[in-house]
């Protein structure tokens, strides 16, 4: 389990041009931070380094007593803003295919779809949900193979009002059994939440 996660003093570049630098902050458990910014300002790379897949320029990551190998390949989801699926594929063979990497088992992946009210649209291709339902798919995934720390870009974005509610909740839950949440926003989180500006 993720405790805290740390950041300190932090500096990243992409295609050769500095973000930010100087960065820290700290998420502890049960707690979540928004990482607000302008397009183009470093957020999604923020989140993709944590999870290991970004090189730093300068600084660290920390989570907590973990070393950062087991916490990346134990305790985190990335949940990108591209939801990354085959558009062929079935509803229910993304879901499984990614609950299974994940190491869970398909009924947690069947709970998963039913808490995110995607039971009756498991046998639609991809290519035939709306971009609310293929979020609720990618997010389908934290749920079926519970883990610590939720790295979130944009995760309310296509999601109408009612399911921007209802996965604030899921989110509050996952913080209130000792979660993490970051999340890469332009709207406010509808959980309590410190606010990371992302600055050069």
């Amino acid at each position: 389990m993720i405790g805290r996660l740390g950041i300190e003093n932090l500096a990243l570049r992409r295609g050769g041009r500095l973000l930010f630098e100087g960065l820290s902050f700290a998420v502890e458990a049960g707690s979540a931070a928004a990482l607000i910014g302008r397009n183009g300002a470093g957020k999604t790379s923020l989140l993709r380094a944590i999870a290991g897949l970004a090189s730093l320029e300068a600084g660290a990551i920390t989570f907590g007593a973990l070393a950062a190998e087991d916490a990346r390949a134990e305790h985190i989801h990335l949940a990108g803003h591209q939801d990354g699926q085959k558009p062929a594929r079935t509803a229910w063979e993304e879901l499984s295919f990614w609950a299974r990497w994940n190491g869970a088992s398909y009924d947690a992946a069947r709970r998963a779809a039913e808490r995110l009210d995607l039971t009756r649209l498991l046998e639609l291709e991809v290519r035939r949900l709306s971009a609310g339902q293929r979020r609720r798919l990618s997010l389908a995934r934290l749920l079926a193979a519970p883990r610590a720390l939720w790295l979130l870009d944009e995760p309310l974005s296509p999601l109408d009002a009612d399911w921007r509610e209802r996965f604030g909740a899921i989110m509050a839950e996952h913080m209130a059994g000792g979660g993490l949440i970051v999340a890469a926003v332009h709207d406010p989180l509808p959980i309590p939440a410190q606010a990371v500006e992302i600055a050069p």
